[in-house]
């Protein structure tokens, strides 16, 4: 199943900065609207997985 970057948008808990962010128990799903291949999870304020660069990440982890 493919979703569009509007329904991503439409289900994220929040949109800050291109990037749309959403809870899922207590992990957090982050997508950046602008390049979808870019995302991460976090857990416990810190990311589990992603394909993010350095930069990318810390911005992420700012919001």
């Amino acid at each position: 199943m493919q979703l569009s970057v509007k329904d991503i948008a439409d289900n994220a808990n929040m949109i800050i900065n291109g990037y749309a962010y959403t809870k899922d128990g207590d992990y957090i799903r982050v997508l950046n609207l602008n390049c979808l291949n870019n995302a991460a999870v976090i857990y416990k304020d810190k990311i589990v997985e992603t394909n993010m660069d350095d930069i990318e990440i810390q911005i992420v982890l700012d919001y």
